[in-house]
């Protein structure tokens, strides 16, 4: 199975370098002096969690053709950059597309690509990028799937995912799994905002990180409250105290370990324009289903001057 990995950050890198580990046909398409680097000293990964880094010679290219024939092509960009795509991303013979990262517009992007079949996928990944390196927690696990009224693509998935040692989740509802990530992951970004990346300053601030899980359960209840589904279901019982103490367990070990800084504000804080679109169309969403979410706006207000 030939692959284009369209995307050369913390995440298309991991994705690329893991599919490469298991025999598959992979390319990388990178811009700039990142893209010589990788070609000149291989694409190098330095797991947080261990000693040594991974050197993997990739292919890489710089541009799209129409005329370049892959089976899949992920594209893994911010979400503020996947408007800029679609025109080369239609003009390209490849069929089989998948959208990588926060996106809370799945509908109206599948339907800009009406020839191709389109999926959506989430991978457990995150980091940030040096001169010449990657360094990242990845962990290996990737949900994957299409729009809830689109034909299966589970055989496809297995295809591509075969023999790597990825843990796939196959979620045949990816427009309502995004929406909920874009009402979790918010928040948090609130709280990076809040206190300029150093999530370690709330570590001890129970009332606060409260609030985000308020805002949170605001998010899930628009979400749930306009005719979709909260996903994972895990997360459907959002409104009991069960699912409060889960979150501020976890909230409370982003904040006082270096997981807080790889795996949420190293992203926060160098994709401000992404995570200022995704707020602002999630709370375009809110407001179209007439949702209520006072937390949401007054944690969104302590951010200051990040958000636009």
């Amino acid at each position: 199975m030939k692959i284009l990995v369209y995307g050369a950050g913390v995440l298309g890198c991991n994705l690329a370098r893991n599919l490469f580990h298991a025999g598959k046909d992979v390319t990388l398409l990178a811009r700039g002096n990142w893209a010589e680097e990788i070609r000149k000293n291989g694409l190098r990964i330095k797991d947080k969690f261990s000693p040594r880094t991974s050197v993997s010679r990739i292919p890489v290219v710089t541009a799209l053709a129409p005329d370049a024939a892959y089976d899949v092509i992920f594209v893994v960009l911010r979400y503020t950059q996947l408007d800029s795509v679609l025109d080369t991303l239609r003009t390209n013979r490849t069929k089989n597309i998948v959208f990588v990262g926060n996106n809370v517009q799945a509908r109206a992007l599948a339907a800009a690509l009406p020839e191709k079949n389109v999926l959506f996928a989430f991978a457990l990944s995150a980091g940030h990028r040096e001169p010449d390196r990657v360094v990242s927690i990845d962990l290996k696990k990737i949900t994957i799937g299409q729009l809830p009224d689109a034909a299966s693509n589970k055989q496809l998935i297995g295809q591509i995912f075969c023999s790597t040692k990825y843990k796939v989740a196959y979620e045949p509802n990816m427009e309502d799994y995004l929406l909920c990530h874009a009402a979790f992951v918010m928040p948090a970004a609130f709280s990076c905002y809040k206190t300029d990346g150093d999530l370690k300053k709330l570590r001890r601030n129970t009332v606060y990180l409260g609030r985000v899980i308020d805002a949170n359960i605001e998010g899930y209840r628009a979400i749930r409250n306009a005719g979709h589904d909260i996903l994972p279901k895990a997360d459907a019982d959002f409104e009991s105290e069960k699912y409060r103490k889960t979150c501020l367990r976890f909230f409370k070990l982003m904040c006082a370990t270096s997981l807080g800084k790889l795996c949420a504000s190293d992203h926060a804080m160098n994709a401000i324009d992404e995570m200022s679109a995704l707020n602002r169309n999630i709370k375009r969403f809110f407001d179209e289903n007439g949702a209520a979410y006072p937390v949401w706006q007054a944690l969104e207000a302590e951010a200051g001057r990040y958000l636009r």
